[in-house]
């Protein structure tokens, strides 16, 4: 049986709950660097877990991972627990798994250029939308023919082959220009230094590896270590959409339930829309309207409510609002903006109590049974029940050896697709189109006006090969280059 959860309190005694049926209904943690937001988050994470509720986190500063251990009664804790009389509460720690897209701080976590699809993958490569409509023919091309895309080589391959034969499919498919051929190459060149080889692949991520709760019955902390992918502000922020999206198509439609299967944090959550494509906005709309009925909880944590779309905000019936900064003509009108999505307290004015908060205290406003927003109050988060911070190398790698996911994903395949499919093919055409030859003959081909048009099959067996060689010999470069800089081959 599912228990409201107390996440603030007063100083007397007027206490605040989430409640698990409304944790469905989505929130935001909003506040400037410092206020709390991290120890708000964590105070959330572990009372759903308690409630047998699995979470979704990223670790963006890498102090969360604390959460695995158990918590200890320092100074500031003792002073805020003293305050709020919370005389009862203990300290421990919580079922905890890593993840990691570069598989170091955690179990790797993949996904297939196809399972992406043509949208995300535009907007990893920073393409325009006619270069985004081009992508999307590729993928359809791919698909029509039986070809697999599971990874950036298999992506390469099919670009460059169509953009060689963009005459032989304009007909069927549409045009296919050099220039965005040319952008899309750039935007895979780009990613690939970047890491991006590293997260594209097989085994993907099985999305339900998140829901199955622990032995104990808790729900798992699954936590993606996202300290260095945080420097690629949009690769995290696409890669985190995807895994939200991932949710959405795959769950079944539960309608309203006792507790969430899932709660989703979006840290940075201002991220997944600076500079975002209308078409792309319109999809992230439909997933966090819909995902509700999915048994899926989104909370969005940023510093200022200002940064998420309206039609998304209007979503997010439970929020914790810490101090804000209103420095400046801009910043003050975005406190008062801010205010007015709140439902209003006459005890005071809320544009005024904002910039006044101390460290740990918010402004709270939960959905109550019904689903109607709380009136605003004033308000101390409960500190966590583990530890606030970091964890040593050691601890981590305890963890992560004795997870139940440990050898599942460690080891990437690489399986036949695009790629192998391409070369075969090539090899194939190439063999078909040489007739036996005498060594003088090889030595002078045919050449001049002459000389027979190469058939469809020659001209993608020369594309793929020109493919494959440019794909090995950037390969080589960069081992040559990270060798000469000092850098790991």
């Amino acid at each position: 049986m599912s228990k409201p959860m107390l996440i603030a309190k007063t100083a007397t005694d007027t206490e605040f709950y989430l409640l698990p049926r409304m944790a469905n209904r989505h929130g935001l943690i909003a506040g400037a660097t410092g206020t709390g937001k991290t120890v708000t988050l964590q105070r959330m994470a572990e009372s759903l877990s308690e409630n047998g509720v699995p979470v979704f986190l990223a670790d963006v500063k890498g102090d969360l991972a604390g959460i695995s251990q158990q918590g200890t009664e320092q100074p500031k804790i003792r002073e805020r627990l003293q305050l709020l009389h919370l005389t009862g509460q203990g300290f421990r720690e919580f079922p905890a798994a890593f993840w990691d897209i570069f598989g170091k701080s955690g179990h790797p976590v993949r996904a297939t250029v196809s399972d992406m699809g043509p949208l995300l993958m535009g907007r990893l490569l920073n393409l325009n939308e006619v270069q985004t409509g081009v992508l999307t023919l590729i993928f359809k091309i791919a698909d029509d023919n039986g070809y697999l895309l599971l990874d950036l080589k298999d992506l390469r391959a099919m670009v460059q082959f169509a953009g060689d034969n963009a005459a032989e499919f304009t007909t069927a498919y549409g045009n296919i220009s050099k220039a965005s051929v040319g952008a899309i190459q750039r935007g895979l060149l780009e990613l690939e230094m970047q890491g991006g080889e590293e997260f594209f692949g097989e085994p993907m991520l099985d999305i339900f590896d998140w829901i199955r709760p622990h032995t104990d019955g808790r729900g798992m902390i699954n936590i993606l270590a996202a300290d260095q992918l945080i420097n690629r502000p949009k690769v995290y922020a696409t890669f985190l959409l995807w895994l939200l999206a991932e949710l959405f198509e795959r769950l079944p439609e539960v309608g309203d339930l006792e507790k969430p299967k899932l709660v989703f944090f979006f840290d940075e959550a201002h991220l997944l829309f600076e500079d975002v494509p209308t078409a792309l906005l319109d999809k992230i709309e439909q997933v966090v309207r819909l995902v509700r009925s999915k048994g899926v909880g989104v909370f969005f944590v940023t510093q200022n409510p200002r940064d998420i779309p309206d039609k998304v905000l209007a979503q997010l019936g439970n929020r914790v609002q810490h101090a804000l900064r209103a420095f400046t003509p801009q910043e003050q009108k975005a406190v008062k903006l801010m205010a007015q999505t709140f439902r209003v307290n006459p005890g005071f004015r809320i544009e005024d109590v904002i910039t006044q908060l101390a460290v740990g205290e918010a402004l709270v406003s939960f959905l109550d049974e019904k689903g109607t927003p709380g009136m605003v109050e004033r308000a101390y988060v409960c500190p966590p029940q583990s530890r606030i911070g970091t964890i040593t190398s050691e601890e981590r790698q305890r963890i992560l050896q004795n997870s139940i996911h440990y050898g599942r994903y460690e080891t990437m395949v690489d399986r036949e697709s695009a790629f192998e499919a391409l070369k075969k093919r090539t090899e194939q055409q190439m063999a078909a189109a040489q007739p036996d030859k005498g060594p003088q003959e090889q030595k002078k081909p045919t050449r001049g006006p002459g000389r027979p048009r190469d058939s469809f099959g020659q001209v993608l067996a020369k594309s793929t090969l020109r493919s494959i060689g440019s794909s090995l010999g950037r390969s080589l470069i960069r081992g040559v280059l990270g060798v000469l800089l000092g850098g790991k081959k």
